[in-house]
């Protein structure tokens, strides 16, 4: 499958969070102790960028993303939302940093 270089993972700090727009989909890429993760960047919910959300620290047990609109919080490794009111979950998306040290989005 073709990837897309989104930007240098020197740009995503640590327990931090951005959104890329391949092909003009919302992508939310997060850092979480050097462990790089893609999920759909929208809660299922109702319209809100994730970007803006609450990363889980890496000492957590499972990898998050919380929405800052009504506090559901996402499991970033499966896309379930683990607590209300979302009930959909994201899509996960495959990403990988390349030799170069950049983060790179497989296309679908």
């Amino acid at each position: 499958m073709p990837s897309e270089r989104l930007f240098p993972a020197s740009e995503l700090p640590d327990g931090t969070a951005r959104l890329a727009w391949p092909n003009g989909k919302a992508i939310l890429v997060v850092n979480r102790g050097g462990t790089f993760y893609a999920v759909d960047g929208v809660c299922t919910h109702e319209y809100c960028e994730l970007d803006r959300g609450f990363v889980a620290p890496a000492g957590a047990v499972t990898p998050t993303i919380t929405c800052p609109l009504h506090l559901s919080r996402f499991d970033l490794l499966t896309g379930a939302p683990l607590d209300p009111p979302a009930e959909e979950p994201l899509t996960v998306h495959t990403v990988s940093v390349d030799a170069e040290g950049w983060v790179l989005l497989e296309l679908a």
